[in-house]
């Protein structure tokens, strides 16, 4: 479990291959301190698995199917990456929880200057705009994010300058593939609605 708040923007040091997964070296020389062999890391908002722990690294194996079904598919050495430690019990909730499993892929629609801010829009597919509302939390690339606005299937964000600089937003650009995760105590809520009887 975590809470969308970005501790290291880490970068791929290497990939390999080995036995149908792709491997993944991070370069993370802030939080690799505090990982340990078998701890699960949010990658872009992906739950990974720590491997191997070095000073400075941590490698971690990525199955056919995160590849296909997350961006980190598309990561390339060089890449800079969001990363954030799971939660230890006592830790603060500065964010959501996130589960670091991902709903959906979509394209960067718009990341603009507007007055002081900056503003970030993606659509939604049809079938997850039920779990996303004006003022609720989403995760983007593992970033714990409040939707300021919707307009039709289109998520609109403000951003302050701290979470573009923290984070790997700095580097993304319209068309990039973001990893989108909605909140699941709207999946839950959903749930145990459906199941009552009235």
């Amino acid at each position: 479990m975590f809470s969308g708040i970005i501790q290291e923007v880490g970068k791929v040091k290497r990939i390999s291959e080995y036995s149908g997964f792709a491997v993944f070296e991070i370069f993370c020389p802030k939080i690799a301190v505090d990982i340990n062999q078998g701890d699960s890391v949010s990658v872009n908002g992906v739950c990974l698995t720590a491997e191997k722990v070095s000073s400075d690294t941590f490698q971690a194996s990525l199955s056919v199917q995160t590849q296909r079904e997350t961006n980190l598919g598309k990561i390339r050495v060089e890449n800079c990456v969001n990363l954030e430690g799971s939660l230890k019990m006592g830790d603060k909730i500065g964010g959501h929880f996130l589960t670091g499993h991902i709903d959906f892929m979509t394209k960067l629609k718009s990341l603009n200057k507007r007055g002081g801010s900056i503003l970030l829009s993606f659509e939604v597919p049809r079938t997850f705009e039920k779990y996303v509302v004006n003022r609720g939390s989403i995760g983007v690339d593992g970033i714990s994010l409040t939707i300021a606005e919707l307009r039709g299937n289109e998520v609109q964000i403000f951003l302050i300058p701290f979470t573009i600089e923290n984070s790997n937003l700095k580097h993304k650009k319209s068309g990039d593939i973001l990893n989108i995760e909605v909140d699941i105590l709207a999946k839950y809520v959903e749930k145990n609605l459906s199941n009552l009887r009235f």
